[in-house]
C-alpha cells in the first residue's frame, strides 16, 4: 500500500505548482492540504520530504523552460564576462547572470545547514497555519512600504535591463529573503518579489527576478535530494510522486503564465489577503474541528 494515494499525489502536485510561483507558499499548503482533508499522511517521515522532492523537480523544469531562452541569454553573458574578465555596464545579460548569482549563493548555503532542522520543526499544520497568517501580513507590508508606486506602462521597455540596474548588495538581499520559505508557511516567491518592490523594482520585475531566482533554487534542492526519491527511501512513493511531478508541472506552466501577466497591472494585495484568510480559518479548524 502507498503511504500516499495516487488521487492524494495528483491534488498535492496541482496545489504545489499552483502555491509554488504564487506568493502563498507551496509547503504550507503541501503541510495543511492533507490535516484539512482528513488525509492519514506522516509529514515528518522522510517519504514525505522524498515525495515533495519530485513536486520540486516537476515545478523547476517548467521554470527552467518557461525562461529556457532568457537563461541562454544569461549563460552567454557569464561566458563573455569570464572571458573578458570583467563585468560591462552595457552588458545587460552578463550582469543580470552575475546579480542572479549573488543572490543565489547566500540562500543555497542557509538551505543545505537549515533546511532539514526548520522543516522538521515547524511542519505542523497549525504551525503552518499560523505562518500562512504571517506571510499575508507581510505581502501587505511589502505593498505599503515598496520603494515606488505602481505607474502605468511599468512593464512596458526591458525588463532585463531593469533589473539589471539592481545594486549587489539588493540582489543579494532579495535573493537571500528566499531563505524564510524554509518554514512551512511562508512563500518564496512572495519574499523574494516582496524584497523586490522594497528595492525599487516593479511587480513585474519583481515577479520575473523572483522565478529567475527560485529556478536554479529549486532545481538544484531538487536534484540534492533526488538520490534519496531512486534509492530506498521512495520505495512505495515513487508512482505516486511521478503523478504528482506532471501534475505540478502542467499547473506550473499555467500559475507563471498567468502571473506575468497579472503583475502588469496588479499588486501582491490579494494574495496577501488569501494567505490570511486561509491560515485564520486553518487555525479555527485545527483548533475546534479536532
Amino acid at each position: 500500500m502507498h503511504p500516499i494515494s495516487y488521487f492524494q499525489a495528483i491534488i498535492l502536485g496541482l496545489t504545489q505548482g499552483v502555491a509554488e510561483p504564487f506568493p502563498i507558499s507551496s509547503l504550507g499548503h503541501g503541510v495543511i492540504l492533507p490535516r484539512l482533508a482528513g488525509w492519514h499522511i506522516h509529514q515528518n517521515d522522510k517519504f514525505f520530504l522524498t515525495f515533495l522532492v519530485a513536486t520540486h523537480l516537476g515545478t523547476a523544469i517548467v521554470l527552467l523552460g518557461f525562461f529556457l531562452r532568457d537563461w541562454v541569454r544569461i549563460v552567454k553573458g557569464l561566458g563573455r564576462s569570464l572571458a573578458m574578465r570583467e563585468i560591462r555596464e552595457d552588458d545587460v545579460d552578463a550582469r543580470l547572470g552575475w546579480l542572479l548569482i549573488a543572490g543565489t549563493i547566500p540562500v543555497g548555503i542557509i538551505g543545505l545547514l537549515l533546511e532539514t532542522p526548520l522543516r522538521k520543526l515547524f511542519a505542523s499544520p497549525q504551525t503552518a497555519a499560523a505562518f500562512l497568517i504571517v506571510n499575508g501580513i507581510a505581502l501587505l507590508l511589502f505593498e505599503r512600504l515598496r520603494r515606488r508606486p505602481p505607474r502605468p506602462g511599468d512593464y512596458l521597455g526591458n525588463a532585463d535591463q531593469r533589473i539589471s540596474k539592481l545594486s549587489w548588495r539588493q540582489a543579494i538581499a532579495v535573493g537571500t529573503s528566499q531563505v524564510a520559505a524554509l518554514i512551512p508557511g511562508i512563500s518564496r516567491s512572495g519574499f523574494s518579489m516582496g524584497g523586490s518592490l522594497l528595492v525599487g523594482l516593479s511587480n513585474e520585475d519583481a515577479a520575473r527576478f523572483s522565478f529567475l531566482l527560485a529556478t536554479p533554487v529549486i532545481l538544484a534542492a531538487a536534484a540534492l535530494k533526488l538520490p534519496e526519491l531512486l534509492g530506498s527511501e521512495g520505495n512505495g512513493v515513487r508512482g505516486p510522486a511521478l503523478v504528482a511531478g506532471l501534475c505540478a508541472a502542467v499547473t506550473t506552466f499555467f500559475a507563471v503564465k498567468f502571473l506575468l501577466k497579472y503583475f502588469e497591472t496588479n499588486r501582491l494585495t490579494p494574495f496577501g489577503v488569501y494567505c490570511m484568510a486561509l491560515g485564520v480559518i486553518s487555525t479555527l479548524v485545527f483548533a475546534f474541528g479536532g
